[in-house]
């Protein structure tokens, strides 16, 4: 390389760029914020209603509330394994419903927990609501069977494959299962995936 003269103008570009011209960094800023704009409307927004689903209408979310058994359910990775699982429902005053599931892990001798929210979607007499466990993302919880005196019902999430049969009871009346599978079969749920959940009524690491 040959040596500058003193007096010579220097020759290294300039690092100027017109004012429309955005840094690199600010257009990854940029990408990440509208990627976060983005899954925040997802998470906010209704979760969608499987097509062969109608929620139960003239619903009444108080006679709802409390302690229900998961007598039997498709398992995924958030339940997996779980026995004697259990959800207790509170309404808080402003509308929105305190949600606590527990099961016990056999495998590990220890009660698992997890605590969300939900709010009805549809109304207070449409059996549709979205939950949440993690921050502003919802899923669907619609409640297509019910008992009429609140003591089953029978609930799809936001596909066929989220599914549950709840009871106030350890156990369900004779006939009643069998009723449910049949026409959670007309709907499209993968009946050949359910799973019936050890509720034995007598639990022997503890009560809740």
């Amino acid at each position: 390389m040959s040596p500058r003269h003193p007096n010579t103008e220097s020759t290294t570009p300039s690092t100027s760029r017109p004012a429309w011209v955005l840094p690199t960094a600010g257009l990854a800023g940029l990408a990440v914020g509208a990627a976060a704009a983005a899954l925040l409307w997802k998470g906010l927004r209704n979760p969608p209603i499987p097509p062969t689903v109608e929620p139960v209408r003239g619903w009444d979310i108080q006679r709802y509330m409390g302690r229900w058994y998961e007598v039997a359910r498709i398992d995924h990775s958030f339940e997996k394994g779980l026995e004697r699982t259990q959800a207790e429902y509170t309404q808080l005053p402003d509308g929105t419903v305190h949600v606590l599931n527990r099961g016990y892990d056999a495998r590990h001798r220890r009660w698992k927990s997890s605590e969300g929210k939900a709010r009805t979607v549809h109304g207070p007499d449409v059996a549709a609501l979205k939950v949440s466990f993690f921050g502003p993302f919802y899923g669907g919880y619609n409640v297509v069977a019910l008992d009429a005196e609140y003591r089953w019902a029978m609930v799809v999430g936001s596909d066929l494959r989220y599914f549950w049969i709840l009871s106030r009871t350890p156990e369900l009346a004779e006939g009643v299962a069998a009723r449910l599978l049949a026409q959670a079969r007309l709907l499209g749920v993968p009946v050949d995936k359910v799973q019936w959940i050890l509720q034995d009524g007598v639990n022997p690491t503890g009560s809740w």
